[in-house]
C-alpha cells in the first residue's frame, strides 16, 4: 500500500510499435490486431510512425478510432502521415510527438 512518503507502484510505459512500408484497406488488419493487442494490453501505445511510407483513408480511420478509446501517441510521423493528418485536420485531434521519447514521456 502506498503511504505518503511511498510513491507507490510506477506506471509502466506505454509499447511501442514501430511499423514501416504502405498501410492500406489490404494491409492494415496485422497492424490493427498489434494496436488493438497492445491497447487491450497497456491502455495505449506508442506508433513510431517514422517509417511508414504511404497510408490512406483506412488508416486515418484507425488511427481516429483508436484515439477515441486509448491513449495513443503518434510519434516522429514520417513527411506522408504528417501530411494526410494536417489535410485532413487530425493533426488537431491527434497527440502527435517529434520522437519517441518525447511521445513516450508525454503525459
Amino acid at each position: 500500500m502506498a503511504t505518503p512518503d511511498s510513491p507507490g507502484p510506477r506506471p509502466q510505459p506505454l509499447p511501442v510499435l514501430a511499423p514501416f512500408g504502405e498501410f492500406d484497406h489490404d494491409s492494415l488488419p496485422p497492424l490493427k490486431a498489434q494496436i488493438d493487442a497492445a491497447v487491450a494490453a497497456h491502455g495505449g501505445v506508442v506508433l513510431d510512425a517514422e517509417g511508414i511510407t504511404f497510408v490512406d483513408s483506412a488508416f486515418l480511420g484507425m488511427l481516429l478510432a483508436t484515439h477515441q478509446h486509448a491513449d495513443l501517441r503518434v510519434a516522429a510521423p514520417s513527411f506522408t502521415v504528417a501530411r494526410l493528418l494536417n489535410v485532413v485536420g487530425a493533426d488537431m485531434v491527434l497527440r502527435i510527438h517529434p520522437t519517441v521519447q518525447d511521445a513516450l514521456g508525454a503525459a
